[in-house]
């Protein structure tokens, strides 16, 4: 068994929390039942399912921190884990920047739970790879992609009383397309709460079109352009600039959120007014879980609220000595738009270029966030709001923060998987004035 009840995982957290002799004891119980489907050349390459559960102690002996883990959960194996934990915060040096586990806190539970997506089965993901497969092979394209789906559950207790249980599930969907001379290229790709509005053979639609119009690509010179950056094309640009907005990194001046002469930018006027982003657990279309990774609960908050900086991200031990209130650290970022779709964009634009993703995304100055990388699978080039031609891929060399400055419009928010970090966004598509691109690119 994997997925415990919530009754179950309360018996071995407490059982296992009592057996520890630290001045403090946490024990964090998670367990998920993982499926996958991967294909490539237009065949399935591999299958399966991953079943797991683990349980994490954590004990504290003054300021000295011990951890260790352990999947089995029969008595034995429970004081064994414990101990480890221990002799090993007896080994530890002090952590001066140690804070005693929370407290009792109050959740409120969040929708992270779908009945479809919990109950899907391999013929469900066979029929996906099917459905995505089928019609590239009808139209001599090939098609690679993956499904990765699952249900989790995580809980949590302390020695100071705190407790926390609730269930999940996650559904993933990427498709790449191209060409059989490998000159086209095409994606789509899909983060959903609910399998059930899922539809592979209608998707890959998208990525099969871009594929195919993508293959004569022609060299535009570098500069800066109007740009429609699609959802996923400009979800790494954003959540890239929002790791910077801890407080702790923007207050010791190592954060374009950093002001002259000391302290940040809280309250300033940073970006166009029409950006707006909020976090919200409990939104119907990307909740996630009502705690952070400290068991601080999470609440609904403006993070930019009419382009000024409306919140920052304050860790415990930063709250406790700036004198502000710790609370849980964004789990998704949720940016308002409008009603356009991409095509409504397009048709808006006299001269552009549209970005379906970018990718390779890395630093070049933290001090103003610009970031280097790379477009992919279908750049087009925008005339009299219709795509006239494919063009190679470029090489950029832009800021998000400038980026939301020189906006045209926004579009109608859509939910996206954002970057390694996996947080859940709500982005609408964008035009923007002035994106910089310094090179093209070879890659397709």
């Amino acid at each position: 068994m994997t997925i415990f009840t919530e009754a179950q995982a309360r018996e071995i957290l407490e059982k296992t929390v009592a057996l520890s002799t630290a001045d403090e004891c946490t024990a964090t119980l998670s367990g998920s039942v993982a499926g996958n489907i991967r294909f490539a050349l237009n065949n399935v390459s591999t299958s399966g399912i991953v079943s797991n559960a683990e349980l994490a102690v954590q004990v504290a002996f003054g300021k000295r921190v011990g951890t260790a883990s352990i999947n089995a959960f029969d008595d034995a194996s429970l004081r064994s884990v414990v101990k480890r934990a221990e002799d090993l915060a007896r080994l530890a040096p002090e952590n001066p920047e140690f804070l005693p586990a929370i407290g009792k806190q109050e959740y409120r539970p969040s929708p992270t739970y779908s009945e479809s997506t919990a109950a899907i089965t391999p013929e469900f993901r066979a029929n996906v790879a099917a459905g995505s497969i089928t019609p590239c092979r009808a139209e001599n394209l090939i098609a690679a992609g993956f499904l990765d789906d699952g249900k989790n559950f995580v809980a949590f207790a302390n020695s100071n009383g705190n407790f926390g249980y609730q269930q999940g599930t996650n559904f993933n969907y990427t498709c790449t397309v191209r060409t059989e001379d490998g000159r086209g290229s095409g994606w789509v790709g899909r983060n959903l709460k609910d399998a059930s509005e899922f539809d592979a053979g209608r998707d890959v639609r998208v990525a099969m079109r871009k594929a195919s119009e993508s293959a004569e690509a022609q060299a535009l010179e570098p500069g800066k352009y109007t740009v429609i950056l699609e959802p996923a094309a400009a979800a790494g640009l954003i959540s890239f600039m929002m790791r910077f907005f801890d407080a702790r990194t923007a207050d010791e001046g190592r954060s374009f959120l950093s002001k002259r002469g000391g302290g940040n930018k809280l309250g300033e006027q940073v970006y166009d007014p029409r950006v707006n982003i909020v976090s919200d657990p409990w939104h119907p279309e990307a909740a996630v879980m009502p705690w952070d990774g400290d068991g601080l609960p999470r609440e609904k908050m403006a993070i930019i609220e009419n382009g000024k900086i409306a919140n920052l991200d304050y860790s415990r031990f930063w709250a406790q000595q700036q004198g502000k209130r710790a609370v849980g650290r964004p789990g998704n970022l949720l940016m308002s738009g409008g009603t356009a779709s991409t095509a409504d964009l397009i048709r808006g634009t006299d001269r552009g270029i549209l970005v379906t993703r970018t990718w390779y995304i890395r630093m070049v100055d933290p001090q103003t966030v610009l970031l280097t990388g790379l477009t992919r699978d279908g750049t087009f080039y925008i005339e009299n709001g219709e795509i006239k031609y494919p063009l190679k891929n470029f090489r950029f060399n832009e800021s998000p923060v400038i980026m939301l400055n020189n906006i045209d419009e926004l579009g109608r928010p859509v939910r996206v998987g954002g970057d390694e970090s996996s947080m859940v966004m709500m982005l609408p598509p964008m035009r923007l004035r002035d994106f910089t691109f310094t090179s093209l690119s070879d890659a397709v």
